[in-house]
């Protein structure tokens, strides 16, 4: 497992989503350790962290890294911003390994269902056919469908380095592996139980986001008790690149407040 962590104060982690890398996080870390030690992570077989056949890296393979990850750490309560299947990788620790939470943020979380791109479940019903894919074939399909993740056009550079992890044999053979092993199913497993949590919960959307519907805001809002719900305007499921000042503003306010959840 590849991590980091910078910064002073109160803990917080970050969880990235799929198909990227912690370095969604890149830009807003760095505001945040300003105030907290902040704590990266690339998932297991994403980014810069181990990837190889054969690899189960599977939304439940996720949550026990997690689990493990934070008890090396030895973080008890760290607060948590997860992102996209971030989002169901942090509520399974928080319900399923109980790890316990100061307080919880999901951006554009995969949470209630259904989920799942069109070519997510293209990708799941013809895994192998993907797999063989030309390399330039290949780095075109993950480049458009990450597009698609943008309200604004991505800048080059930040394109680059959230396609780069995909690239070649090992990033070709693992990013189709990925998109096969994970389903529904996974958070089918703890959406009932949704309203046991009870800690603060701030929900953040993209209000133009083409991956989640704000209608899964709403729902996500309704079954977590006491949470509160923000739309970003002009941001898609990107919102770290469409929309990263007011992203950083809503963090810091969630993480730094003394309150605790909406009545």
């Amino acid at each position: 497992m590849r991590w980091d962590a910078f910064g002073d104060g109160p803990p917080v982690v970050l969880v990235h989503g799929t198909p990227f890398s912690s370095y969604v996080w890149h830009d807003i870390a760095r505001a945040l350790a300003g105030s907290h030690r902040v704590f990266v992570w690339d998932l297991l077989g994403y980014g810069a962290s181990a990837k190889h056949a054969g690899q189960d890296v599977s939304l439940a393979a996720q949550t026990r890294v997690f689990a493990a990850l934070l008890d090396h750490w030895r973080l008890v309560e760290p607060a948590v911003v997860a992102h996209g299947f971030g989002g169901a990788t942090a509520l399974r620790t928080l319900l399923l390994e109980r790890r316990r939470f100061s307080r919880l943020a999901l951006v554009d979380a995969v949470a209630v269902a259904p989920w799942g791109t069109g070519l997510f479940r293209l990708v799941q019903q013809h895994a192998g056919v993907f797999a063989e894919l030309p390399a330039t074939h290949h780095e075109a399909v993950v480049r458009a469908h990450i597009r698609t993740a943008a309200h604004q056009a991505l800048p080059a550079p930040v394109e680059d380095a959230l396609v780069a992890p995909w690239l070649g044999l090992e990033g070709q053979a693992a990013h189709y592996r990925q998109v096969q092993q994970n389903s529904q199913r996974f958070t089918d497993d703890v959406q009932n139980r949704y309203p046991e949590i009870d800690i603060p919960v701030m929900i953040v959307w993209g209000e133009q986001g083409a991956w989640l519907p704000t209608a899964h805001a709403h729902q996500l809002h309704d079954l977590i008790p006491g949470s509160r719900l923000r739309f970003i305007p002009d941001a898609g499921h990107l919102v770290q690149f469409d929309a990263p000042a007011t992203l950083t503003a809503e963090l810091l306010a969630f993480l730094t407040e003394t309150g605790g959840r909406e009545r």
